[in-house]
């Protein structure tokens, strides 16, 4: 029997079973086939050689979709891992996923060090390695097996990483002389890589974890056709020029002291006139939109963020609780201003006449990052939030996101930013198990988000399984004047509020985070 492949234009075709989206790509154009890098089955990206599970629906990624990008950088962290294993015997291996810009692999070299001036040996490595074609097999493997190919080759790092997975869930990729732990996919063979690049080196710790060995985070970029490859490395160069740390300086803007604190920028007075000409007409804004101003301390209780289910799911990357002169009483610095702006919504009985009630605060939170982390103004231990929390009615969810839609897109394009992506955020579609509320009230949100951004003329693209844990959430991605992207407002929807007492006397309240 047949299957039915179903393409984005709605065409069905018949293929025999065992077919490959490759074979798709084929059946359509031979000069299609040459360009696809990997396909999305259903809304699974997999192996464009890999057979297709049976009737499904169908789209052949290349270069110019985002997971084709990732597939072939994805494959090139493992060209590059083989090329070290080929260059530096013994080097253990921990990751290598795909980035926004590339890839890189965490690897433990042992005594040896790599540095800018082995770059060059590496790409070469890469270059020949490419040049051979390799296939990339995939090959699932039972978890017995797998423990015993990685306790033969010693590398502790990928014993560690099948200690969390099971028999049916463990799949190798091989290319050439290295095979890796991996879910893929991956592109067909190496051949799809023409052009590589070693960027940088850094060290990071195994798991992102301090107290864990620091490892050689080795980084890279590649790409199908040297000219790209060429354009992407002089656009660095004009990025450098416009670096906001060194234009910063530059224009006497802000400064970091060391004896203030990595992370904790200060604002000089150009900096700091700029900064509040920003918030004056964010002020106004807000204002014209019916936001209220409120302040909120920069402390609060520990129990606070404990209760509203933040201290579990942040408290690690936040600042430690501190101790006062009463024992058994813990502080925190600020790492968010949800549930200060909960408990003022609850400091009072409300009426459903009182709604939508929007608070607005330009809230200075506080989160502990990790040193190898912190980026100028881009990644700091403390920093401004314009924020804002807005309660209202479940009937009234529809209209209030299309009216701080309208918010957001006064403000982008006050500040030229035209060219942005609005990502909608939604829920793991199987597993439910780590958000709070209701299904009811998430579907509610869910569908009221998709319909807002609709009904707004956004061009909107779906994440499931990147809500946050109490809401889905529609994120404003823009890009700069060299396309870089970046994340410069998001909208979260609420599905219950826990911080606050006395929630289920209003249970019917539903609460939007705006920044």
């Amino acid at each position: 029997m047949k299957i039915k492949v179903t393409l984005p234009d709605g065409s069905v075709r018949e293929y025999e079973q065992g077919a490959t989206a490759m074979d798709v790509a084929r059946s359509i154009s031979e000069g299609l086939a040459r360009n696809v890098l990997s396909a999305r089955v259903n809304d699974e990206v997999r192996d464009a050689n890999r057979p297709l599970p049976g009737d499904c629906t169908l789209s052949l990624l290349t270069w110019n979709d985002a997971d084709g990008k990732a597939t072939l950088w994805h494959s090139s962290a493992h060209l590059m891992a083989e090329a070290i294993e080929a260059l530096y015997p013994g080097t253990k291996f921990g990751i290598g996923p795909p980035i926004e810009n590339g890839f890189y692999y965490d690897i433990d070299l042992g005594a040896k060090v790599i540095g800018d001036g082995d770059f060059a040996g590496i790409e070469a490595k890469m270059k020949e390695l490419a040049s051979r074609k390799l296939s990339f097999e995939r090959k699932e493997v039972g978890k017995a097996d797998a423990i015993a190919y990685f306790k033969e080759k010693g590398d502790e790092y990928k014993l560690e990483l099948l200690e969390g997975l099971n028999d049916g869930e463990i799949t190798f990729y091989t290319q050439g002389n290295f095979t890796d732990l991996c879910r893929g996919p991956h592109i067909p063979d190496t051949g799809f890589i023409k052009a590589m690049k070693v960027m940088s080196v850094a060290g990071a710790y195994w798991r992102g974890d301090e107290k864990r060995k620091q490892l050689t985070r080795l980084y890279g970029i590649t790409f199908p056709k040297q000219k790209e490859l060429d354009e992407y490395l002089v656009l660095l160069e004009e990025a450098k020029k416009r670096d906001h740390r060194k234009l910063g300086k530059e224009l006497d803007l802000f400064t970091f002291s060391e004896k203030v604190g990595a992370g904790l920028p200060l604002w000089l007075p150009k900096g700091a006139a700029l900064r509040e000409r920003l918030i004056n007409f964010m002020k106004e804004a807000q204002e014209k939109s019916g936001y209220v101003q409120v302040a909120t301390p920069h402390i609060a209780l520990k129990q606070l963020y404990v209760t509203s289910g933040h201290f579990e799911k942040y408290g690690k990357d936040s600042f430690q609780p501190m101790n006062t002169p009463q024992d058994g009483e813990l502080f925190m610095l600020k790492p968010m201003n949800c549930p200060h702006h909960c408990e003022i919504f609850a400091s009072r009985p409300r009426s459903y006449k009182d709604l939508p009630l929007r608070l607005a605060e330009f809230g200075t939170v506080y989160r502990y990052e990790q040193s190898g982390e912190l980026h100028g103004l881009a990644r700091v231990r403390g920093f401004t939030q314009d924020d804002a929390h807005l309660f209202c009615r479940p009937d009234q969810v529809k209209e209030e996101f299309m009216k701080v839609i309208d918010l957001v897109l006064l403000v982008l394009r006050a500040l030229n930013f035209e060219n942005f992506e609005a990502q909608v955020s939604l829920r793991d579609k199987e597993d439910r198990s780590k958000y709070i509320g209701s299904d009811e009230n998430w579907v509610r949100a869910e569908q009221a988000i998709i319909d807002a951004a609709a009904a707004s003329g956004l061009k909107t693209t779906v994440e499931y399984g990147e809500a946050a844990f109490y809401g889905p959430k529609l994120d404003f991605m823009v890009r700069d004047a060299l396309g870089r992207k970046w994340q410069l407002g998001t909208i979260r929807w609420t599905t219950t509020c826990p911080s606050v007492s006395n929630w289920n006397t209003w249970a019917a309240t539903m609460l939007a985070t705006v920044r």
